[in-house]
């Protein structure tokens, strides 16, 4: 039943887009937040699905009062990295070597390891990313709430909440905690099996807007400003090998996502990152400093930097409260599974949420290469973290708050 749930979820194209201010970002995920609500309330919880597209459930405590209330949280947008429809997702054993997405128009994925061999991998047609980013997430929580139900297991109160706009980094604006009643939470969207994220960037956006001036090449000379140079010449000033693909683990980066321009007017928009709070100022002090020298040489109001914090590094708050993690471990142990922790090079809902007041960290789901066509999802790891997601649902019945 977790597979084909996951199927069908997938199946709803639900990018979040940047550009429109509103919540949710694109209509089309109050689809699958609708199905969802729907689902929710045929399990037996209490399930709305509010103006927002936020969706929430409560299922009470069913082995009376004095246990923790505890939250399982998953995004239903996915990134605008890739076309997110149409989706054309199949199961396949992996036997070794590189994987043929698309054999009539020879898309072939590189081999993803030999740890995945004889597993049973999700994949698409490689023209689509696969939505394990965070429909594997949402999948495994209502498996876990199905079986949790239909084997009349002891538990506290379960709380739920699938959120829009995660990939856009507005997940969690709009979370109503009072509605949700959690005490702590755990958000399912991680990726290899065994994996307990507490550690995330320190997280910033910086739009840089160039003003140039345009009059006919003939008789340019001192007279214009070519706003698309002057973007190729801001971007030789932050450090070059800052960049996503020249750093790993704790390292941070400045990410260009995109730049678009012309002679009169351009744009480059990019995306800070850092997990030490001193690094991660003195990224945002040189995206400012690199607009400075821009209109020291080009004059006062060529350069403009809308620089916008998006979330920090929730390691300062989960560490006030272990237990929440000890919980984590516990459950994986009870289910064969070996836990560890790695710093996440981005962010969850968790981090905003744990700065809200409550503690969230990320546990995993069993996708890989999330934002790409090479996308894919382990059959088997998910099933485990159902397992895991259940397991912690039915150990609420043994914890006090």
């Amino acid at each position: 039943m977790l597979i084909e749930r996951f199927l069908k979820y997938v199946s709803y194209p639900t990018m979040s887009s940047e550009k429109n201010e509103c919540c949710p970002s694109t209509e089309k995920q109050l689809k699958l937040g609708a199905l969802l609500s729907e689902e929710l309330s045929a399990l037996g919880l209490e399930a709305e699905m509010d103006e927002h597209g936020y969706v929430y459930g409560s299922l009470p405590s069913n082995c009376g009062e004095g246990h923790p209330a505890v939250a399982f949280i998953a995004h239903m947008d996915t990134s605008d990295a890739v076309a997110d429809s149409p989706i054309n997702a199949r199961i396949i054993e992996y036997k070794g070597g590189d994987i043929v997405l698309c054999e009539e128009e020879n898309i072939v994925r590189s081999a993803p390891g030999d740890g995945f061999i004889g597993k049973h991998l999700i994949v698409t047609d490689g023209k689509t990313l696969l939505g394990a980013d965070d429909k594997a997430g949402i999948a495994e929580i209502m498996d876990a709430l199905e079986r949790l139900i239909s084997g009349g297991e002891a538990h506290g109160d379960i709380k739920i909440c699938f959120t829009p706009d995660e990939e856009i980094g507005r997940g969690a604006d709009l979370v109503d905690l009072k509605k949700l009643g959690a005490d702590y939470g755990y958000t399912l969207d991680g990726g290899a099996l065994g994996g307990i994220e507490y550690e995330n960037f320190n997280a910033a956006s910086a739009v840089v807007k160039i003003k140039g001036f345009s009059v006919h090449p003939g008789s340019a000379y001192g007279k214009m400003k070519n706003a698309s140079l002057m973007a190729l010449e801001y971007a030789s000033l932050l450090p070059a090998d800052e960049v996503p693909e020249k750093t790993r683990e704790y390292e941070g980066f400045y990410h260009l996502c995109d730049i678009s321009g012309s002679i009169e007017a351009a744009e480059l928009c990019y995306i800070i990152r850092d997990h030490d709070m001193k690094k991660f100022e003195e990224k945002k002090k040189k995206v400012l400093e690199a607009a400075e020298k821009i209109n020291i040489r080009y004059g006062e109001g060529s350069c403009d930097v809308i620089l916008k914090d998006s979330y920090f590094n929730m390691r300062e708050v989960i560490e006030k409260y272990p237990y929440v993690l000890h919980r984590a471990e516990e459950a994986m142990r009870e289910e064969g599974v070996e836990p560890y922790s790695t710093p996440i090079r981005g962010g969850t809902d968790g981090a905003r949420l744990s700065f809200m007041g409550l503690p969230c960290p990320n546990l995993p789901t069993g996708g890989y290469d999330f934002h790409s066509r090479s996308e894919f999802a382990v059959v088997e790891e998910m099933e485990k973290c159902a397992d895991i997601a259940l397991r912690l649902m039915k150990n609420t019945a043994k914890y006090g708050k």
